[in-house]
């Protein structure tokens, strides 16, 4: 890999957890991120400890932030490309972050589908690799297990900006949109973990559909009171625990 990129994805990495970090720490505009969210409350967002998935996240990508200094059985070309990428990637979530927090609702979703559209486009370029077990572990499974919660975040941002400008859901309710989220989430993940014939992105999925389930029945939260969201979610579990089997499978085959 290029050494400028090198250097460009460490400082937009570091870049990126320090605006993360900030965001509660301090709080940023006096408010956590949760609180934002708050604001925009809706039924599909997962429970707050769903959420502990970030620091899962933040580390996979240290991880390969440090290993790319290293031996990488990987293209060089590729490697430049993916490193391009990821650093427009951290520059967007920090930039979102600033977004959330001053409520600026309208700007968070062309930066999510910027994030969103950098990981799709760095698991197109990892798709087809024959990687060993380390770059299995320190170059896809960072980057499959970021585009799986950016694919979920990105479906929450989209609702809560729909709370945000008080769409009225062509007469709709709430539950019944929740209902139609849920399940066309479900079958995009499962359709992208099939192509892309990645378990790590299918098993953040299966995270973020198990804290929308909690959110649902625990009565710390709503107490199962949209059964017709809660059937919708349970579905959708089994409809990506078999997709994720599938490819685990296929691949044991392959």
């Amino acid at each position: 890999m290029n050494t400028r990129i090198k250097i460009a994805v460490i400082l937009t990495y570091i870049a990126m957890i320090t605006v993360n970090s900030l965001a509660n720490i301090l709080p940023i505009n006096n408010i956590s991120t949760g609180d934002a969210s708050d604001y925009y409350s809706n039924l599909f967002a997962p429970a707050a400890i769903t959420f502990s998935i970030w620091g899962v996240i933040y580390t996979l990508l240290a991880a390969f932030t440090i290993y790319q200094f290293f031996k990488i059985d990987i293209n060089a070309q590729k490697l430049n490309k993916i490193g391009v990428i990821f650093s427009v990637s951290s520059v967007a979530n920090l930039l979102w972050i600033f977004a959330w927090h001053y409520l600026l609702i309208e700007l968070t979703l062309p930066l999510m589908l910027i994030m969103l559209i950098s990981l799709m486009l760095i698991a197109k370029e990892l798709r087809d690799l024959e990687l060993s077990n380390k770059d299995k572990v320190l170059v896809k499974a960072p980057f499959s297990v970021y585009y799986g919660w950016i694919t979920v975040a990105t479906i929450a941002n989209i609702t809560a900006l729909l709370v945000g400008i008080n769409w009225n859901g062509f007469g709709l309710s709430n539950s019944m949109w929740t209902f139609i989220i849920v399940i066309v989430g479900a079958i995009i993940g499962s359709i992208t973990t099939i192509y892309n014939k990645d378990y790590f992105y299918g098993l953040v999925l299966i995270w973020a559909y198990i804290g929308i389930l909690i959110k649902h029945t625990s009565s710390a939260y709503f107490a199962g009171s949209y059964s017709q969201v809660v059937t919708a979610i349970i579905f959708s579990l089994i409809l990506l625990i078999i997709s994720n089997i599938y490819v685990i499978i296929k691949r044991a085959r392959d």
